[in-house]
């Protein structure tokens, strides 16, 4: 299944412009506050960050945004770090990764009191008591060229097509999204529905090494794959977001994403207030601006992701979230550190 994302941008700012006046209204305690905050995310959403976001953050709030944009869990690792003194106050990371920050103390409630957008989120994006909120939902399939498939990947099973040698891009399992790869081979190996194949890795393994013949590259930095496939030398990125593919989709790329038969998956994206921030209230307000009916109209139009913000509708051909599959994140946060030395061992 694809797609048709043909979103009205006028129609989005209109929806944003009514709004502009309200929810990002800055705190009158953040005129003392530092005027330059780091905010930690995932690199590939950098692009649409500096030229969509950010922009109207830091003239709503008169703040200044430096962004370390990387992969979660190396994000994590910098917070443990600097545990004793954060350089980091916003971390913007996946679900299965706030997880461990929050057991070890890395990030601190956050409260509706101090962002107001909170109480305006759909059921089930706050966790553990505001420890994080989900500030957008992309979703994953199968990233694929259009120059060099014209028909969408039906399957996931096509990733393992031998007419394909070497022409089959996947994410590391030290990127959260590289375990819809490793769930997808469990399905397939397996033949259980993905609620029970995510719990049999020993069985994913024994199928995912038998994708290394079409293996091209195995990749850690997302926009790195991306460019390969708009080149047409990859011919599909197994697991890609609709976060990164469908905004070069929208640029004009030869790309497309596909959700398999067997069905694509959720994957919540969070925000959370690092532990002992420097920036202390300008973290508070820049979160709330990123729940804002403003910033999610953003979001949603350029890097097509379903807002949470219930007073922000979801954009016509996107898909209903409730068919989307979402995984047991505590059990992956529990074993991911095994996997991830498991995949270097035997993917090498």
């Amino acid at each position: 299944m694809v797609f048709d994302l043909r979103i009205s941008r006028r129609s989005a700012l209109r929806l944003g412009a009514g709004a502009f006046a309200g929810s990002l209204a800055m705190p009158a305690i953040l005129r003392a506050a530092p005027k330059e905050i780091v905010v930690g995310g995932p690199a590939g959403a950098a692009k649409y960050f500096n030229a969509d976001v950010f922009p109207i953050i830091e003239k709503a709030l008169d703040v200044k945004i430096l962004y370390e944009g990387t992969n979660s869990l190396t994000n994590l690792q910098k917070m443990q770090a600097d545990k004793a003194s954060p350089k980091m106050s916003v971390v913007i990371m996946d679900d299965p990764v706030m997880l461990p920050a929050a057991a070890s103390g890395l990030i601190t409630p956050i409260a509706a009191s101090t962002v107001p957008n909170l109480a305006k989120l759909v059921p089930g994006t706050i966790h553990q008591d505001g420890m994080w909120a989900n500030y957008q939902r992309p979703w994953a399939g199968i990233a694929y060229s259009t120059k060099r498939m014209p028909a969408a990947p039906k399957s996931w099973a096509t990733l393992w097509e031998p007419k394909y040698g070497q022409k089959i891009i996947v994410p590391s399992l030290q990127n959260t999204e590289g375990f819809w790869v490793l769930l997808a081979a469990a399905h397939l190996e397996t033949g259980k529905p993905y609620k029970e194949a995510q719990y049999d890795i020993d069985a994913a393994f024994r199928k995912l090494k038998s994708l290394k013949p079409n293996l091209l590259n195995v990749y850690t930095n997302a926009p790195q794959a991306i460019n390969l496939l708009e080149q047409g030398e990859a011919w599909m990125i197994g697991g890609q977001f609709s976060a990164y593919t469908l905004i070069r989709k929208a640029d004009g790329s030869p790309i497309d994403l596909a959700i398999p038969e067997g069905g694509g998956f959720s994957m919540p994206s969070g925000i959370a207030k690092v532990a002992g921030a420097p920036a202390g209230t300008t973290s508070d307000a820049v979160i709330n601006a990123f729940l804002s009916p403003e910033v999610q109209t953003v979001l949603a139009t350029k890097a097509f992701v379903a807002p949470t913000n219930s007073t922000v509708p979801t954009p016509a051909g996107y898909p209903d979230a409730n068919s989307l599959f979402a995984p047991d994140w505590a059990f992956i946060a529990k074993e991911r550190a095994g996997w991830v030395e498991r995949w270097i061992k035997e993917m090498s």
